[in-house]
């Protein structure tokens, strides 16, 4: 059935629109076969939540910040390599003022502090570093007395543990440990931390406590409990703005349970797959409700208009015979924007591609057995009803367009000019390394890592390492001595660049000459106060050496990565295959992977999506001008981003990807509508004026909704999915523009450049 327009009409009131409905074929006989089947398909889909549940309670956030590389990505392999070869860098400092803390009693109770600390599951006792290891030396007999006794000595031992265990102002200290591997715990690393900071927090004063291993963990505790918490209060807010909406209790949950449907399907099949989230996939809920939303929302507006005049299963089945079409190419679409992700050399971008390509597919699964039986069944709430206001809102949609082609060169002329706007921006794009800046100020952790960072020095560390033959030949070690006042001269922009160098001549030049004046004789000795610290540094089997670096934690992103490079080249200049590596090298370069990722995956989203709406609407030429609405947001958005200087973090380096599979639904409905028109004999003015005034009022519901839904997240602790709310938010309503004005602009340029849209 095809409602015909009168074509002597060319102003249709902005208060009434009309709909076409289009009942051809197989989305006619597809309606009906959903409407038929409405209460087993409905069956279908409570049984399949069912058995799903349990499952999707199984996934898990893989914590590891190996996740976030490809497998054989050169600085992980560098990692892995290093924690076989010395047992890896996961150092936890724990530090606080102590005044009187050069006198025997307070090194007495730093000792003990250590101590308790190296009972605890997860941590390696041998290794534990305290002051009063360095003053009051064990197992090395009388000599030890003297590091307290003799001002020299003791002052040399000062220097020694200066920036690591002491500060310049002999009033900070600090207790270092080292994490056993968690495959070789008997708790989880989370058990280990919560009990270190328990002891910190009882310490008197209470301890501060930092480290990289402290940063990754506290990143992922965030990320899986604010996705928990501000989800649920997403929801519902969600839920009282589509019921603010449509006042009816029927459509405000029917979106959000098919949403919940399609996300429970999603995380059981993952489970049985045997994936798990990453730091990147905790968007998935996100995105699945975004899609889920705005494509009930289409159906809502539609089938609330034709309500007016058909009965309710009559009015389904055209609302379904109509829309599908739609729906379908938007989820294809959608799914070949995220589908792109798969090019990626990073697991978690590709997982999380698999990822949320089934979310579209279970989303549309959802819509199928969902709907049909959650919109007929039972006879409360039946109709989304309508707001007298709502004729203000499709007025102004209409003005929109008329304006629109009032002035299409001015408009053309400045949607250009803002795309070079953003293009240029997008050179002055800068990245941050700064990995404490995913947290709040206010944080735990940031404040720790103030308080190391002004009291003691460097809270990142990492490592150079290098082949080295032999300990005691003497001119090896002189070179290694070299290498290492060399590397704590080295100055970015007036400053020293590393907070602390420890080499193993650091260990053996410590050692008073009473102990021993030949190298032999400093290594025995030094084996007796530090059993680990020879271990630590060199691995006899493999001949390789390694010199341990603090550096600033808070440090502007393109200073950590010239220093980085510097340490890099002047250890390659003494052993050319030295290697830079550690959690803080992983840290300073998770944001350059994920970005020149996003470069390569949303230029093949892109032309994915231009396939995919050829191929929908059968021309290049709309599969062409579909692409302009969607990239004009995202190159403003992101080259903005540039001009103000915003730094890039985790949350921003795949906002354009996301958007442009996001975005791109809101486009496919309006074209479907526009050609839908035109083929029911409109002229190219009638179908926009429907298009603008139905379409478009679904577009600004379904925007707002969502935007009102994920401002949730700016109350986040981590600072990305701040980013990633708001960034989102901005795109969406940028979608929202270019499809309201550039898009009825395009079409016009391409099929009606003779008609002229009366007032």
């Amino acid at each position: 059935m095809t409602t015909q327009p009168d074509s002597s009409t060319t102003d249709l009131p902005a208060e009434s629109p009309s709909v076409t409905i289009v009942d051809t074929g197989f989305w006619k006989r597809t309606a009906s076969f959903l409407i038929q089947w409405r209460i087993s398909l409905l069956v279908f889909a409570f049984v399949l939540t069912a058995l799903a549940y349990p499952y999707s309670q199984r996934l898990q956030l893989d914590r590891s910040i190996e996740s976030l590389f490809a497998l054989d990505h050169p600085l992980l392999l560098s990692y892995q390599e290093s924690k076989s070869l010395f047992g890896g860098d996961e150092f936890v400092m724990l530090a606080w003022k102590q005044d009187d803390l050069l006198t025997s009693e307070s090194l007495i109770e730093i000792e003990a502090f250590g101590k308790t600390l190296g009972k605890l599951d997860g941590v390696n006792p041998e290794s534990t570093q305290t002051l009063s290891a360095v003053l009051q030396p064990k197992n090395i007999g009388f000599i030890g007395n003297l590091f307290m006794r003799i001002p020299t000595v003791r002052e040399s031992a000062l220097n020694f543990a200066e920036g690591a265990l002491v500060g310049q102002d002999r009033v900070t200290t600090a207790v270092v440990i080292r994490l056993k591997p968690e495959e070789l715990s008997s708790v989880s690393r989370a058990e280990t931390l919560a009990n270190i900071r328990e002891l910190a927090a009882s310490h008197n004063p209470p301890a501060y406590v930092v480290g990289e291993p402290v940063q990754v963990h506290d990143m992922f505790e965030v990320v899986e409990k604010d996705g928990a918490i501000l989800g649920l209060v997403s929801s519902l807010i969600l839920l009282a703005v589509i019921f603010f909406f449509f006042r009816s209790l029927r459509w405000m949950i029917l979106p959000l349970v098919m949403v919940q449907a399609a996300l429970i399907w999603t995380k059981a099949f993952l489970v049985i797959s045997g994936m798990r989230l990453s730091m990147v996939s905790s968007m998935l809920n996100s995105l699945v409700t975004i899609i889920g939303i705005a494509t009930v929302m289409h159906i809502t507006i539609y089938f609330r208009e034709l309500r007016r005049e058909q009965e309710r299963i009559l009015a389904l089945r055209m609302t379904l015979s109509t829309l599908l079409p739609a729906i379908c190419w938007a989820c294809a679409t959608t799914a070949i924007g995220f589908g792109a992700l798969l090019s990626s050399d990073i697991v978690p971008i590709r997982s999380f591609g698999i990822m949320m390509v089934l979310g579209v597919l279970f989303t549309l699964l959802a819509a199928f057995t969902i709907i049909p039986g959650g919109v007929l069944l039972g006879n409360f709430s039946i109709d989304p009803l309508k707001y007298g206001w709502e004729k203000w809102v499709t007025g102004g949609l209409l003005k929109l367009l008329r304006l629109v082609f009032r002035i299409p060169k001015t408009i053309a002329s400045l949607a250009l000019l803002l795309m070079i706007f953003g293009l240029i921006g997008l050179s002055f794009l800068r990245i941050e390394t700064d990995f404490s800046k995913n947290f709040r100020e206010n944080s735990p952790i940031v404040q720790a890592l103030n308080f190391v960072e002004a009291n003691l020095g460097g809270a990142g560390n990492y490592e150079v390492n290098f082949p080295f033959a032999d300990v005691t030949d003497p001119a090896a070690i002189d070179k290694l001595r070299e290498l290492s006042e060399e590397l704590k001269a080295i100055e970015i922009e007036g400053h020293s660049a590393l907070t602390k160098v420890i080499a193993y001549t650091d260990g053996i030049d410590f050692i008073p000459s009473v102990a021993g004046r030949t190298l032999d004789a400093k290594r025995e000795t030094l084996q007796k106060m530090q059993p680990e610290f020879e271990p630590s540094l060199f691995n006899p089997e493999e001949k390789r050496m390694r010199i341990l670096l603090r550096a600033l934690e808070r440090l502007p992103a393109e200073l950590k990565l010239q220093m980085i490079e510097e340490v890099t080249q002047t250890a390659q200049k003494y052993f050319p295959d030295a290697k830079c590596t550690g959690l803080y090298v992983l840290l300073a370069n998770i944001i350059l992977s994920l970005l020149s990722d996003q470069v390569v995956s949303f230029t093949l989203a892109a032309c994915g999506i231009f396939i995919g709406m050829t191929i929908a609407f059968r021309s290049w030429k709309v599969g062409l001008i579909s692409l302009v609405p969607n990239l004009f947001p995202i190159v403003i958005l992101v080259g903005t981003l540039g001009w103000i200087g915003s730094l890039v973090n985790i949350g921003t380096a795949m906002i354009a990807s996301v958007s442009i599979g996001l975005t791109v639904d809101s486009s496919i409905h309006y074209l479907s509508s526009y050609f839908r028109e035109k083929k029911s004999g409109r002229t190219h003015a009638e179908a926009l004026k429907l298009t603008q005034s139905q379409v478009g009022l679904s577009l600004v519901f379904s925007n707002v909704a969502l935007i009102c839904g994920f401002s949730v997240l700016t109350l986040s602790e981590f600072v990305p999915l701040i980013y990633f709310g708001v960034l989102v938010s901005i795109a969406m309503l940028g979608g929202l523009i270019g499809n309201l004005i550039l898009l009825p602009l395009l079409l016009t340029g391409l099929y009606g450049q003779k008609e002229v849209l009366t007032d």
